[in-house]
């Protein structure tokens, strides 16, 4: 399994990223995940859609929460066409009582605590945690990676106005 050190830091603190990364241009993986019922749920169930795919550590932590509830409000603005789902590892229980306490109701939370496949398969698994990297990826309606932004400090919030920036250019 390849394993890239350094490239992200919490508190300053580098980790190690396991799998391989994706860039612009890649095929998104198609992996399954876990819905909040615990239904088996594939990426590529959203072809034809826009799809924004942010991964965070937990979603029980306060930046994460507010990149959840951020991109919530965001993607009311976005139209049908685009999905936002949002991947961590914690349990399908708790992104359900999560997105049911801050009424979050765009965004689709899905668990990749069974296997982590998502977290290897997109390069954003951090070897010694256990949990995802706070990274953006942005697939056309063919499911072509057109943008990706992997937040190097965890602990701090993604690029909103950048995200929004490359789902308008795929709108184009």
């Amino acid at each position: 399994m390849n394993e890239r050190k350094g490239i992200v830091t919490m508190k300053g603190g580098p980790l190690t990223l396991v799998g391989n990364e994706v860039k612009v241009g890649d095929k998104a993986p198609n992996v399954t995940l876990l819905s909040n019922d615990l239904q088996p749920v594939e990426i590529s169930k959203f072809k034809g859609k826009i799809v924004v795919i942010s991964s965070v550590p937990s979603l029980d932590t306060p930046v994460c929460s507010l990149e959840t509830k951020k991109f919530n409000t965001k993607a009311s603005n976005l139209g049908d066409d685009v999905v936002v789902l949002t991947v961590s590892m914690d349990l399908p229980f708790a992104q359900k009582r999560w997105c049911g306490a801050e009424g979050v109701e765009r965004v689709i939370t899905l668990s990749d605590h069974r296997d982590a496949s998502f977290g290897t398969s997109y390069g954003v698994l951090i070897k010694e945690l256990r949990l995802l990297a706070r990274c953006i990826f942005v697939a056309d309606r063919k499911g072509v990676v057109r943008y990706t932004q992997l937040v190097k400090e965890v602990t701090n919030e993604p690029d909103y106005d950048a995200v929004i920036k490359a789902v308008m250019d795929i709108y184009e």
